[in-house]
């Protein structure tokens, strides 16, 4: 069975500001899981096209919405990083923090780009971790995008103040 890619809100925004979620569907079909506090983040009144793509997706079942109820497993994990973290570790936000409490108990890959946040509680917690240029490598891979795609993308984000981590597409995958 192919584990749940749960997303939090800048690796989704990444493609959703660039009107790009369809490669994600093309590539994660059925993997897809958006925490209901990432649907939150994305409904500020000043980004509603991002809202309406979001929107889009669930009607279409591209995606699943995941909630994070009361007394379970995946809220004391939220509630500790969100709100009592424990000594030496850090609170971060409540759409990286739900992707990660959700990956936890649904066995699932932590799709961010939010690095400086998620890295030590994904290590800790024995989880995968994808990033954005993760996923356009895997869209390469597929050939679903040739390198000059991923370049033209790479920096279209960049312009909507994603963070990606190299100055391109190119640089990234020489990391790699």
């Amino acid at each position: 069975m192919t584990k749940p890619l749960i997303f939090d809100t800048d690796c989704l925004s990444a493609f959703l500001w660039v009107n790009q979620q369809s490669l994600l569907v093309q590539l994660y079909p059925g993997q897809i899981v958006i925490p209901s506090e990432v649907l939150a983040e994305l409904s500020f009144p000043g980004i509603a096209h991002l809202k309406v793509r979001i929107n889009l997706m669930i009607k279409n079942k591209d995606v699943k919405l995941a909630s994070i109820q009361t007394g379970t497993e995946e809220y004391q994990l939220y509630r500790k990083m969100t709100a009592k973290p424990e000594p030496g570790h850090v609170i971060i936000g409540k759409g990286e923090a739900a992707a990660i409490a959700l990956a936890k108990v649904q066995n699932g890959v932590v799709a961010s780009n939010n690095l400086r946040d998620v890295t030590v509680y994904v290590s800790e917690m024995g989880l995968q971790l994808k990033t954005t240029g993760e996923i356009l490598k895997d869209a390469l891979d597929a050939c679903l995008i040739t390198e000059a795609d991923g370049n033209k993308l790479w920096q279209d984000m960049l312009q909507k103040r994603r963070k990606l981590g190299y100055p391109s597409f190119t640089d990234f995958l020489k990391s790699c």
